[in-house]
């Protein structure tokens, strides 16, 4: 069972000592020769430079910390969770070589070992992915998966069972990507298996047999899956812990003797994993502590490697100069950090949502609702908007379809939108049209207390057997986020691409001298997590 999420905070490290696998850390000061293991852990980064308008995340900090921990004598590893050739503003120019590029420049620091992720596999040919794979310097790791580009050079790249010599001890790693069925890309280039604790013991044993003292996962998978693969550390006590990808705000579950660690950091690096392993009791290495860094302006980034983010974005104003342009202005600051528009209303995602029921015009569409992983800007809109805000807010194109649902099918479907448990889910739904109030505590499937549309001047709740006009991205009708629309009944073709919708409301606004967007109205929420399984709904009492 979860034990711990360790969340939204403020602090710059959170350690998390692990007691059943430690020993004595190691103190004194730095010598010539490198003294202990340490591993910085990122996931889930689109971006090469820093967000929250500079002051979060970033590699140039990730470099800094790593530097730090040579100078105290250790010897670095890094390791990527996966998701980082795509989505981006960038990569839709350069296919991910930008990343690759940052990557390498990190490997050049410390070694550096990577799985793949989801998005890694956007495109539906294997091009980008052969390229990105050539011009790499990193280690690609992966053991339920395989590349199958027909470029031998390529297909061979891929490390399985990778083991790697440090402080004169073997170390293994197996790695894991997730399948299809789970939210991945169903790719000829790319065949995965989801057999992923299958694999994971397979791996294990093999690195067993060859000698390895300390083995960990590297994994891009759900956190419940992590869960299940740690497991298996009751039969191999060698398997310590797992560092992965996927969510995209930090996770950490205890380790004991029967289960390995499970640890994830923040997308686009705001907070990273930094673990450092040492000689135990036995002489074996054994965590010693495992702590979460939090990389905002108190960490300084690295002078060498802004050089790199300098050279790429000179190449893109090159590319596109009008980037910088204002397009319009925000009536007051909204919130697209992947925090909160992962979590809960955003009024960034509210603006989109409400162009999207416009999208075919007259009459406008009853409802409508995105995924909020749509959206990944992952800062915030504050004053003058600039098309580089829309440019980073869709990372690939998001067309759109309108059908007509049941209230009852509408709210059997939007249930999806609140499933799981872990923080900061790409399937929260960002909506217009319509109030929805969610209790968490109840089974999945059943979570929406309420499900309200307009009615005169107040709400009614949704009423089950009238059609409804919804439109949603196409993504989600072809099942995406686990949502499951009927595909028997009449459906637009996708059309009305949902970031040109959302450009031109802007601009239409700024021509008529308005502002644009409306704060989240404590009094009026569109979405409410109730607390208490006994409260009202929403703040009118209902």
């Amino acid at each position: 069972m979860r034990k711990a999420v360790i969340g939204y905070l403020p602090a710059v490290i959170v350690s998390a000592l692990l007691p059943l696998l430690a020993a004595c850390a190691v103190g004194g000061e730095p010598t010539s020769e490198p003294r202990g293991l340490t591993l910085i852990h990122a996931n889930d980064t689109y971006r090469i430079d820093a967000v929250e308008n500079g002051t979060a995340g970033g590699f140039g900090r990730l470099v800094t910390i790593t530097r730090e921990a040579q100078a105290e004598g250790r010897d670095v590893r890094l390791t990527h969770g996966g998701d980082f050739l795509y989505p981006s503003l960038e990569s839709q120019v350069w296919d991910g070589a930008q990343m690759v590029d940052a990557l390498n420049f990190l490997d050049r620091v410390a070694p550096l070992y990577a799985v793949i992720g989801n998005h890694e596999t956007d495109p539906r040919s294997p091009e980008a992915l052969v390229a990105a794979v050539r011009a790499s310097t990193f280690d690609w790791l992966g053991d339920n998966y395989r590349f199958a580009t027909r470029q031998p050079d390529v297909d061979a790249a891929l490390r399985r069972e990778f083991t790697f010599e440090a402080g004169g001890y073997m170390i293994g790693v197996f790695a894991l990507t997730m399948h299809a069925d789970d939210g991945g890309n169903d790719r000829e280039y790319l065949p995965v298996d989801a057999d992923y604790l299958g694999h994971a013991e397979q791996a294990i044993r093999g690195l067993e047999a060859a000698g390895a003292d300390l083995i960990f996962g590297l994994t891009h998978l759900h956190i419940w899956e992590d869960e299940r693969i740690a497991a298996l550390r009751a039969d191999h006590p060698t398997f310590q812990f797992i560092v992965g990808g996927h969510e995209h705000e930090p996770e950490y579950l205890h380790p004991s003797a029967d289960r390995a660690a499970v640890m994830k950091g923040a997308s686009n690096a705001r907070s990273v994993w930094r673990i450092d392993i040492d000689a135990g009791r036995d002489g074996l290495p054994v965590v010693t502590d495992a702590r979460l860094v939090t990389l905002d302006e108190r960490v300084a980034a690295d002078p060498a490697y802004a050089d790199l983010e300098r050279k790429w974005r000179v190449q893109l104003l090159e590319k596109f100069p009008f980037i910088t342009a204002r397009v319009g202005v925000a009536t007051a600051p909204m919130d697209a950090r992947e925090v909160t528009i992962r979590n809960r209303e955003s009024a960034w995602g509210s603006f989109i949502a409400d162009q999207m029921r416009g999208a075919f015009g007259s009459p406008a569409a009853d409802l409508a609702f995105l995924n909020s992983g749509t959206l990944r800007l992952d800062d915030w809109i504050r004053g003058d908007i600039h098309f580089e805000d829309i440019g980073r807010t869709f990372g690939f194109s998001s067309f759109l379809r309108r059908l007509a649902l049941t209230g009852a099918e509408f709210r059997e479907i939007l249930e999806a939108g609140f499933r799981g448990s872990a923080p900061s889910q790409g399937y929260f739904p960002q909506v217009s049209g319509f109030r929805v109030c969610v209790n968490r505590s109840r089974p999945a499937g059943e979570r929406i207390v309420s499900l309200q549309v307009p009615a005169g001047d107040g709400w009614s709740e949704i009423d089950p057997d009238r059609q409804y006009s919804v439109v949603v991205p196409d993504f989600l009708y072809r099942g995406g986020d686990g949502y499951r629309l009927p595909q028997d009944r009449d459906v637009s073709l996708p059309a009305s691409e949902l970031k040109y919708l959302v450009l031109d409301a802007i601009m239409a606004a700024q021509a008529e001298g308005r502002t644009v967007g409306t704060p989240v109205d404590p009094a009026n929420p569109r979405v409410v997590i109730r607390e208490l399984p006994d409260a009202a709904c929403f703040p009118d009492g209902t």
